[in-house]
């Protein structure tokens, strides 16, 4: 008889043959396997966590518009560092070229209005013998003007339909800026309004903006709620938010800066994209006030006055700054404006708190402004009366 091979005990492999078919010892799961899960989980958390940088969310859950893998990655492992780095080179070597200012350089008046310019009479008074060292762009949004003087006929650009508060008002500037490059003679770019005056003689405002180093973009650090507060995390990695800032919108800048302003697509696209009113939550953030600001803050602090040439009054603490009427405006008035030199800002925080900037040209303190805004349409005829007296 045949033994039967069965269980053996004792010092031996407790593998050895059985009666029945064979069994192998359980094994470990391979660590790549684990680290592989790990990662898949890694990257779901992070897709879900941080919030996307395109308006059409290609990473995690849709395909609509990605290209290539790194779309499909969460910002924070994404790398913008290329374009980032690409958009700054262009711009410095930008910023660093010469500035040539030659007996034909011009300023060009970029109007951004709803229709006609109620004070053309006025600034054709300002233009007068001054031929050859300005020109003149009309933005008209929602009606043909009506010209009164022959310094605007036929100047009106392709213009389209601005919203305030919207990207629209910025798509309007860099509208005005593209159409005012086209001339090589124009060295200098200045955005005015419908209620926008001069208020200095035309010698005057040529020499200051024409030898001064610097553009005059508005900007200072507001921490409160309409300032600091409207930033959007969607603006992350490229617009921080201690870099954002506020200002005015309207502005006095060189040919270099218009030329980076209209090329910028990096920064534009995240206020494009994310200010607004309502954009997210009760936020709302005004792309005039805060575009320019920030994009000049980041690129070139030192390139910019951090103050605008045209006076407003915000001394009423409301949405919208005062209007001056007829009666409002006398001699008396225009000689103050004039005298400004140095500007207040007041933070929306709570408390309010009050900056005041010296307004330097060159080093040197000087009045700051050249312009005034928010004169009413009848406020016209009383300029016109005081302007020999007034344009000093």
């Amino acid at each position: 008889m045949k033994a039967i091979k069965g269980w053996r005990l004792g010092k031996i492999n407790y593998m050895q043959s059985l009666p029945g078919a064979r069994h192998r010892a359980p094994t470990r799961k391979p660590v790549w396997i684990i680290a592989v899960l790990s990662l898949i989980a890694m990257f779901v958390i992070g897709a879900y966590m941080f919030p996307h940088h395109r308006k059409a969310a290609c990473y995690m859950f849709s395909s609509k518009g990605c290209k290539g893998l790194t779309d499909w990655l969460p910002p924070s492992l994404r790398e913008y560092s290329d374009e980032e780095v690409a958009a700054r080179v262009v711009i410095k070597e930008i910023l660093s070229s010469p500035r040539v200012i030659k007996k034909s350089s011009k300023i060009a008046f970029m109007f951004l209005t709803p229709g006609t310019l109620p004070f053309e009479k006025l600034w054709d008074l300002f233009f007068q013998g001054h031929e050859g060292k300005f020109s003149v762009y009309i933005h008209a949004s929602k009606d043909t003007p009506v010209h009164t003087s022959r310094y605007f006929v036929n100047r009106e650009i392709r213009s389209d339909e601005v919203v305030w508060g919207r990207i629209s008002m910025i798509d309007a500037e860099r509208r005005l800026l593209t159409n005012a490059l086209r001339d090589p003679e124009n060295q200098q770019f200045v955005l005015l309004s419908d209620s926008c005056v001069p208020l200095r003689n035309f010698e005057y405002m040529y020499n200051y903006m024409m030898h001064s180093n610097v553009s005059y973009v508005d900007c200072f650090n507001d921490p409160g709620p309409h300032g600091t507060g409207r930033h959007m995390d969607h603006m992350l990695p490229e617009i921080p938010r201690e870099d954002f800032r506020k200002g005015a919108q309207w502005f006095s800048m060189t040919r270099q800066h218009a030329v980076v302003t209209v090329a910028d697509n990096l920064y534009y696209s995240k206020f494009r994209d994310y200010c607004g009113p309502g954009v997210e939550g009760n936020k709302n953030c005004i792309a005039d006030e805060h575009y320019l600001p920030t994009f000049f803050y980041m690129l070139d602090p030192t390139g910019i006055a951090n103050w605008t040439v045209t006076y407003v009054d915000w001394s009423e603490r409301k949405w919208h700054p005062r209007k001056y009427m007829p009666e409002d405006v006398t001699r008396e008035l225009i000689k103050n404006i004039t005298s400004i030199d140095a500007v207040s800002r007041v933070t929306s925080e709570k408390t309010g708190v009050v900056s005041w900037t010296h307004c330097m040209w060159n080093g040197i303190k000087r009045p700051c402004y050249l312009f005034g805004r928010k004169f009413h349409a009848d406020t016209l005829d009383k300029l016109i009366e005081l302007f020999s007296n007034y344009i000093a």
